[in-house]
């Protein structure tokens, strides 16, 4: 197998004009941040980041659904990057409720199995994590337990990235994850040079060589640097459990409008464990008042050294928006590796 610097060479050889790619996956920026990876580029070619942090794009109104239900006595279950998200009205670490921190839904399962308190599961991400949940719900949790869908899905923003054409993108570096369970045959519908590409500098670098390569040939489809994870077709099990249980909505993100199509509710059969509809729950949107610029870091329009705010006012012990607060989120992943302007 050829080396990084192999490939970084064969790249350098190949870029002959300036070319932007996005990539969707907040995992692919941590690698990218920790090897350096940018540093070793053809100046011409520019990596940015897109809306691949589900905690991130969560937006505010969700986290204050949250923190009402936490007004309603019920015991909060989350992942543990959602608790510093900031709310309109405080985060769910500063909240004083009953929070805690799980691994996975069906820990929140087992903390309803121990009490007669209602248990609420905040249930975010993107496909990677939808048929899990799917498959707890399928085994039919305990009446006091339900979950807030924030789920969402990758491909309609996608859609709503390109005709807006804000970033003027030559094309896409896919998320690895999602397209293990997802597949990658939903993205062939995008008229834009695309790969699939895994999470070490190597796969990373070779994901970029295939999307150069498609750009020199005029031509645009679908390549898979990271075949021995993802198949076209992708995991049709958990696929399956995800639609038996979800089906998709309309939804806000965060930095974004309404996109169609780009969440996911619990189906009429499985309404019992939906807390919005549980608790009369109403997703209130928030405008936005702070300085704060991660609505332009997660549309690939800025970088977070872009904000006035990167560094000073805004840090992880401190962060005013969500791309400072998650492991995933572009804010921390650069501050944490002292990425510089790029």
């Amino acid at each position: 197998m050829a080396t990084g610097n192999e490939i970084a060479a064969t790249l350098r050889g190949l870029v002959d004009r300036d070319m932007t790619f996005m990539h969707i996956c907040g995992t692919h920026e941590a690698a990218i941040a920790r090897t350096g990876l940018r540093s070793i580029l053809p100046p011409q070619l520019k990596i940015v980041m897109g809306p691949g942090c589900p905690v991130c794009i969560t937006p505010q109104g969700e986290i204050d659904a949250a923190l009402d239900l936490v007004e309603k006595d019920c015991i909060i279950a989350t992942y543990g990057d959602l608790l510093r998200v900031p709310g309109s009205k405080g985060s769910l670490e500063s909240c004083g409720g009953d929070v805690r921190i799980v691994q996975g839904i069906h820990k929140a399962v087992e903390i309803a199995t121990k009490t007669k308190k209602e248990v609420v599961f905040i249930s975010v991400g993107f496909e990677t994590t939808a048929p899990t949940v799917a498959a707890s719900i399928l085994g039919r949790p305990p009446e006091n337990f339900s979950i807030l869908s924030c789920h969402r899905l990758v491909p309609p923003a996608m859609k709503w990235l390109l005709e807006q054409g804000e970033a003027k993108l030559d094309g896409f570096v896919l998320p690895g994850h999602v397209c293990t369970v997802m597949g990658y045959e939903e993205y062939e519908q995008f008229p834009v040079p695309q790969v699939v590409a895994g999470f070490e500098a190597e796969d990373i670098l070779l994901g970029l060589v295939m999307l150069v390569e498609q750009i020199r040939e005029g031509k645009h489809r679908v390549d898979n640097a990271y075949p021995r994870a993802v198949s076209r077709e992708g995991n049709l099990k958990a696929k399956k459990i995800m639609y038996e249980v979800f089906e998709p909505s309309d939804v806000e993100w965060r930095g974004f409008p309404v996109i169609p199509q780009s969440g996911l509710r619990l189906k009429k059969d499985f309404e019992q464990y939906d807390a919005q509809k549980k608790f009369g729950i109403v997703y209130r949107r928030v405008s936005k008042h702070s300085a704060c610029i991660c609505d332009r870091v997660l549309r690939g329009i800025a970088q977070p050294t872009d904000c006035k705010l990167f560094g000073k006012v805004c840090t992880p012990r401190t962060p005013v928006g969500p791309c400072m607060v998650s492991h995933e989120g572009a804010c921390k992943i650069w501050h944490l590796y002292q990425v510089k302007n790029l």
